[in-house]
């Protein structure tokens, strides 16, 4: 099985052109259902049943994971079946008719626009440091960048003519943002007075966007971190780079723009990902009216 693991990661990494953390988490799900596989002796590929593929399913909840991570793993294994039937390697998906777990739509946390303000408004120190991490807050909330696309920036990609960025998303996908007049500001500040500075530690030159204090690629997890600091300035503990992304759709939609302007936006290959944020918006809207309609708790 560990020969049929490799070569589906491979496919995914070359020809669906999924990204490398997508593909260790595929890689984490298929070691650990090969590793049930194993202990069940199981002979070969093509001995594996619905039933074994239920009975892990079963051990999954057993073991109180959610049913958004059985969800995940499910989905996996339908996959990798999939592609072991197309390559002919096995002739029916095991996995195939077994139904996913419903998982409930959790709604995003979102900040206020006057919490966004706060952090990006707040005086950052004037050296390095503070320069780009004002530049990265901005961009994270002024174009709705995921941390990996903040943190996969390059120089020579990451500003075009129109004050529009060029972001590389989710499978390698491309698209188009424009950028605020305050994130381009606090971009060039960075570019300018910030980034030189810290690229000068590296003896290799990086042509990351974002350095750290080394002169090196900013790192996801840097990224949680100043994120993480930044939401101390509104009191909140433990604030998440992707509310601020959260936050950016649904200022959006809240200030009228249409769903399908920020599905472009967001890099959302399916529309019905966008529409969460349309819920986030009817609980907004349902909190100002019970805050402000004088007969809004009236039980007649």
């Amino acid at each position: 099985m560990e020969r049929e693991i490799r070569d589906y990661l491979s496919y995914l990494r070359v020809e669906r052109g999924s990204s490398a953390l997508t593909v260790s988490a595929y890689e984490r799900d298929l070691q650990d259902f090969a590793s049930f596989v194993e202990n069940r002796s199981i002979g070969s590929l093509s001995s594996i049943t619905r039933d074994d593929v239920s009975a892990y399913e079963a051990m999954q909840h057993q073991k109180g994971y959610a049913a958004a991570s059985i969800k995940r793993r499910l989905s996996v294994l339908k996959g990798f079946f999939r592609f072991l039937v197309r390559e002919g390697i096995i002739d029916r998906n095991p996995a195939d008719t077994i139904p996913l777990p419903k998982t409930p739509q959790a709604l995003p946390d979102v900040l206020s626009i006057a919490q966004v303000n706060a952090i990006l408004d707040a005086p950052f120190e004037k050296n390095p440091a503070g320069w780009r991490d004002h530049a990265l807050l901005e961009m994270l909330y002024g174009c709705g960048l995921r941390v990996s696309e903040a943190s996969g920036l390059d120089l020579y990609n990451a500003v075009l003519p129109e004050e529009y960025l060029l972001i590389s998303g989710k499978g390698n996908k491309e698209r188009i943002a424009p950028i605020s007049g305050t994130a381009l500001k606090a971009l060039n500040d960075y570019l300018e007075y910030g980034r030189p500075e810290l690229a000068r530690k590296q003896k290799k030159p990086c042509a990351a966007v974002f350095l750290n204090a080394r002169g090196g690629r900013l790192t996801r997890q840097s990224i949680h971190s100043i994120v993480a600091r930044a939401g101390l300035i509104i009191g909140v503990d433990g604030l998440h780079p992707h509310t601020l992304r959260h936050s950016f759709a649904t200022h959006l939609l809240e200030g009228g723009a249409d769903l399908r302007v920020i599905q472009e936006l967001l890099g959302h290959s399916d529309i019905s990902t966008t529409q969460i944020y349309t819920h986030v918006n009817r609980t907004h809207i349902r909190e100002e009216y019970c805050n402000a309609h004088p007969r809004a708790h009236s039980r007649g």
